[in-house]
């Protein structure tokens, strides 16, 4: 027998504060070894997600070049995320922002039980979408207040509620009571849907990485412990005919990046049960 067989290679590195990113190049074989190493073990689960992202977004590709150009793509994409989330993580208003999404995206599989995953990629709020739950023809946007008037909620863009290119448009308004001690924190809630989706892996781990993309990091829990969220009201509209909201080709040409107001008070008539909206859903 032979010894060992000779391999000449070329080693490339690139640092973050969160891993190590190297790749080693074998010249006998024209063909790369991708090396990425966590630096701190506090942050595993969120370098597994990393990991499994990078995995599923090159496993189609058959050259040498999309696969380097899509792995740089994302780990520039997951660079930006970690940056942003390495701070004390997410202000007030994006903590109830997030536990409004998260409180209907409970409801939301509960209803869909045997398509989690389904469910889950419906959640495009944290991609910064237009709306907040969305499929081919449907879109469910959530607003959550806390003020002392829970009866307006803002409109960001003219078309966030312009239905024209969709078959179903919901709005659910969530309004809560912020206090020290009664309701659920924002951690309890995610606890809470992690442990409805704990028996589902793969939907476990596409529920943590949307959480990461929405600015989550299970060590910023400490500030977000004393922040309780009591529901006060929950009610769901269906946006058709009258309803108050401004369309985009409703617009005077030059106008964009609208912003406004809707008085709930004045949308009694569009008002629809829970179960309306989620037979509407199920029946898309």
């Amino acid at each position: 027998m032979g010894g060992p067989e000779k391999r000449t290679f070329r080693f490339t590195r690139r640092n973050t504060s969160f891993y190590f990113f190297g790749t080693l190049r074998f010249a006998d074989y024209n063909s790369r070894l991708l090396i990425i190493q966590l630096l701190h073990p506090n942050n595993r689960d969120v370098f597994a997600i990393l990991c499994k992202n990078l995995i599923q977004s090159v496993i189609t590709l058959n050259t040498e070049e999309k696969i380097s150009r899509t792995i740089v793509n994302q780990l520039e994409k997951w660079k930006m995320l970690f940056d942003k989330n390495s701070s004390t993580g997410l202000t007030p208003d994006e903590q109830q922002g997030l536990f409004g999404e998260l409180h209907f995206l409970r409801k939301f599989l509960a209803q869909f039980n045997n398509r989690p995953n389904s469910v889950l990629n419906t959640w495009v709020g944290v991609d910064k979408a237009l709306r907040d739950f969305q499929d081919n023809s449907w879109a469910v946007e959530v607003k959550t207040t806390s003020t002392n008037n829970p009866q307006t909620v803002t409109i960001n863009g003219e078309r966030q509620l312009d239905e024209t290119l969709l078959d179903n448009l919901f709005l659910f308004h969530l309004s809560v009571e912020i206090s020290n001690g009664k309701g659920q924190t924002l951690y309890q809630k995610i606890s809470e849907i992690r442990k409805f989706l704990e028996n589902d892996i793969p939907a476990l781990s596409l529920f943590n990485a949307k959480l990461f993309e929405a600015g989550y990091l299970d060590i910023h829990e400490p500030f977000y412990q004393d922040r309780f969220y009591q529901i006060r009201s929950e009610n769901f509209y269906k946006v058709e005919n009258n309803f108050p909201r401004i369309r985009e080709n409703e617009l005077r040409s030059g106008v964009s990046d609208v912003r406004y107001a809707i008085i709930l008070a004045m949308c009694d008539e569009y008002l629809v049960s829970e179960i309306q909206l989620f037979n509407t859903l199920r029946q898309s």
